[in-house]
């Protein structure tokens, strides 16, 4: 048995030497239609690392053939299967930008946006990249009106919009989580200004509500009972828009408190 393992291991080297051996040829092989097949090959068996390597090497070769715009289409998709999605945008952008005319470009603007969409970073970091992957989903989306990518696209636009007002919500959010009642005020005003529709809505207007009376309360005699007035326009703000949202309890409270206030 110990014979047979150490038998089937030299085979198994000596395939892997054959191989690393034939794959150096072609990178350094002046049949560029022979090495445009293997890089092919390596391809189609998900060998993207090989496929890439090669057609990198191929690229300005065939700059100017029917095989230029494949290329870029290919070392697109061999980086998108390595998960790098700058480099595979870069690629997929490219085959638009240079053969403006390709068949492969549809396909390619899409994986490109897609590609951005997916190096978008998580809500909590700078969000550059989000916007970006936005504008070139939409710019898909008008270039292309008809393609069955659309609802697809759609659906990736409401998901990156999301990650948006996430990211204002929660940063508004911290301003009371903080006890910074009045900049929380604003923060979250300002977030439902950019976001109407924001899928926080409903919290957001009743942290304004809290916001609103803990700051009336901390306010000094002179002040408190115009800031309470404030209080109930926010009560009947949030209210009138949620009469059954879980909070109404609490905001009812609240209400209840400013409006005793008021009337002294």
């Amino acid at each position: 048995m110990k014979k047979i393992f150490i038998y089937s291991i030299f085979i198994i080297t000596i395939w892997t030497i054959s191989g690393c051996s034939g794959f150096q040829k072609l990178l350094k092989s002046n049949d560029y239609n022979l090495v445009y097949n293997e890089a092919v090959k390596y391809y189609e068996k998900k060998d993207y690392f090989r496929a890439q390597s090669l057609f990198e090497n191929l690229e300005n070769i065939f700059k100017a053939s029917d095989k230029a715009d494949k290329i870029l289409h290919y070392l697109g998709y061999c980086y998108y299967y390595q998960r790098d999605y700058i480099m595979a945008s870069y690629y997929f952008k490219n085959v638009g930008n240079r053969y403006p005319l390709s068949p492969l470009r549809e396909e390619s603007d899409f994986m490109a946006a897609y590609c951005a969409y997916l190096d978008a970073p998580d809500f909590s970091l700078d969000q550059t990249y989000t916007y970006q992957a936005i504008d070139q989903m939409q710019a898909f989306i008008n270039r292309y009106p008809k393609s069955t990518k659309i609802a697809q696209c759609n659906e990736i636009i409401d998901k990156l919009r999301l990650k948006l007002e996430t990211k204002s919500f929660e940063a508004a959010k911290l301003y009371y989580k903080t006890g910074y009642y009045q900049s929380a005020i604003i923060a979250l005003k300002n977030s439902l200004q950019e976001f109407p529709d924001s899928h926080f809505r409903e919290e957001t207007l009743f942290l304004i509500l809290k916001s609103s009376f803990i700051y009336a309360q901390n306010s000094v005699e002179e002040k408190k009972k115009e800031r309470m007035a404030d209080t109930i326009n926010e009560y009947y703000t949030f209210s009138g828009e949620f009469p059954n949202s879980t909070y109404i309890n609490e905001a009812k409270k609240i209400y209840n408190q400013a409006s005793e206030i008021v009337k002294k």
